[in-house]
């Protein structure tokens, strides 16, 4: 039995001599067509296109070893002769077809040639064709020039662009791998890649897998450089991101949430999340994604939560009672940002204080405040309080509470610099009971020295706001003259020498001290050199200087016994 022959498929190269055969008889013979002149003209321009490109093609040196095109010539040669026989049916008088299909089939012809058009030029103008390094997708080394990683990233991105599925699938591999290797690549290839191929690959309704690669491809780019973010935002990424997250797979809501989270940590990205409808999405995100995907779409909420537009629609599509029971349950990290993200909204004016009031906000945030050792969480929780007590109500309630008063002073006395502003800032708003003042007095040596502390601004004030208050209880002016340390740091900041703090609070705390007249208070004092100090910022003329120094001095009782006794 004779087994039957087996036909080998052309080369490409025998491919091409087709092409360009059958292209040197289409061009003069669609001349020759009456009917349907202007959409034959439109037709022969492209021919003529395609004739300057695939004779640059086979002038490259290697155009014969590239692997995309044995994909491209075959279907651009079934393209022509579809063509081909389109001239013949418009060049034959006995053909009649209908006049709206023939025109239908010459406008889809026109579309074919103008798409492998634009693959070919894509191909001859990525360079691919002119390099050895270009035949397959190996690759670079730590040895290799900056010039073969350039080839290799156009390469890829060729292949997105033109390639069928496994080349696409192929590519995207590649690129992960390239990305995965090193992330400073990420600024080159958002320099040298057509980042737009990449973003028209982020189509949930296209296969699954390139759709997964890509969207993890993006999420690498964007994580890397703010070249590559700025990159994907203006290339409109924003847009099929947050509809993966919406429609896609947990893996791939995952990596597009951290794109997402970080393309808006650029602050003039915020009004596009709004604009694209994100925030439902990124809400939603947070309710019922995994520990990962609600991380990232909590940081994104945070990123994007400064912006008005963004704040209104947290609060209109219910993000408020979300945010904070992550603040509650969430991860370590999904609760800082969610503390994060409700500290901005505590101080963006009294109708979202209301609103985080009504949700129980005050409630979750003293427990977490009271349960978490995270100092950024700690201080976007205290941020948060010290807003709401804003509100008179709220403020009643903080003053009263002992549990906040004591973990306030405890904070001022070993948390961070930050941490020991806001609580300072706290403490000195509050109307706190006489016995709480004396249940904390072991913090006012440390606010005598965070009034030495020059950064952050704001910092001095609020630290001798918080020591004066204290002061009013008669026990704690006793007890801080009793701490040398204290009073020295005190007479320091007083001496007109120093010029590194203000006057003016050195000065009120004095004042704070000798409101009782204690003699006590007043020998030790006097016996640390402040008197003479308060003269000199009399004469300077230092506001509260005087007032200080009289009552250092007893000033007011000799000047009341002299004024009696000329009477």
């Amino acid at each position: 039995m004779i087994s039957p022959s087996t036909e080998q498929p052309p080369s490409t190269a025998e491919t091409l001599d087709k092409i360009v055969l059958l292209l040197s008889q289409l061009l003069p013979s669609s001349l020759s067509i009456k009917s349907f002149s202007s959409r034959w003209q439109v037709i022969r321009s492209k021919l003529a296109t395609l004739k300057s490109l695939l004779a640059e093609i086979s002038e490259s040196p290697r155009w014969s070893d590239n692997s995309l095109l044995p994909t491209l010539l075959p279907s651009l040669l079934s393209t022509l002769q579809r063509v081909d026989i389109l001239c013949r049916q418009c060049s034959d008088a006995s053909f009649t077809p209908g006049k709206l299909l023939m025109q239908s089939d010459l406008d889809m012809a026109a579309g074919w040639l103008s798409k492998q058009i634009h693959h070919l030029d894509l191909l001859c103008r990525s360079g691919v064709l002119r390099q050895s390094t270009a035949i397959v997708l190996s690759h670079p080394s730590s040895a290799s020039t900056k010039e073969d990683l350039v080839l290799f990233i156009r390469d890829l991105f060729t292949r997105l662009q033109i390639g069928g599925g496994e080349f696409k699938k192929k590519a995207l591999e590649s690129l992960v791998q390239l990305l995965s290797g090193d992330e400073k690549l990420a600024g080159v290839v958002a320099k040298e890649g057509r980042i737009g191929y990449l973003i028209n690959l982020l189509d949930l309704n296209a296969d699954p897998v390139i759709c997964e690669q890509a969207v993890l491809a993006v999420s690498m780019l964007v994580s890397s450089s703010n070249q590559a973010r700025k990159c994907v935002f203006e290339e409109g990424g924003l847009g099929p991101l947050l509809r993966v997250i919406d429609s896609g797979s947990m893996t791939m809501k995952e990596n597009a949430a951290l794109a997402v989270e970080c393309l808006t940590s650029d602050p003039e990205n915020a009004w596009a999340v709004s604009a694209y409808g994100g925030v439902p999405v990124l809400t939603e995100l947070c309710k019922s994604g995994s520990v990962l995907a609600q991380i990232h779409g909590v940081g994104a909420i945070r990123n994007v939560c400064t912006n008005e537009d963004v704040r209104i629609a947290l609060a209109d599509e219910g993000a408020i009672p979300v945010l904070l029971q992550l603040m509650v349950s969430g991860k370590e990290l999904a609760q800082e940002k969610a503390a994060n993200c409700v500290a901005t909204l505590a101080s963006s004016g009294e109708y979202y204080r209301d609103l985080l009031l009504k949700e129980k906000g005050l409630y979750r945030l003293l427990n977490v405040l009271q349960e978490s050792a995270a100092s950024e969480t700690v201080e976007h929780v205290l941020r948060a309080i010290h807003s709401l007590s804003a509100c008179e109500q709220t403020s009643r309630r903080l003053s009263s509470s002992t549990a906040l008063v004591v973990q306030l002073s405890e904070l001022i006395k070993h948390g961070t610099m930050m941490l020991q502003y806001i609580s300072a800032s706290l403490l000195a708003n509050l109307s706190i009971s006489e016995g709480n003042k004396r249940a904390i007095a072991g913090c006012m040596g440390s606010l005598v020295k965070l009034m030495q502390s020059a950064k952050p601004d704001g910092l001095q004030e609020v630290a001798t706001n918080a020591l004066v208050s204290l002061l009013t209880v008669k026990s704690s002016r006793k007890d801080i003259v009793r701490d040398e340390k204290s009073v020295m740091l005190l007479t320091q900041m007083l001496d007109p020498k120093s010029d590194l703090v203000s006057k003016k609070f050195p000065v009120a705390v004095v004042t704070a001290v000798m409101a009782g007249g204690s003699k006590g208070c007043r020998k030790r004092l006097m016996a640390a050199g402040v008197h003479a100090h308060l003269q000199r910022l009399t004469e300077m003329e230092v506001p509260g200087a005087r007032k200080a120094l009289q009552r250092l001095s007893g000033n007011r009782l000799k000047k009341i016994f002299t004024r009696t006794w000329l009477e």
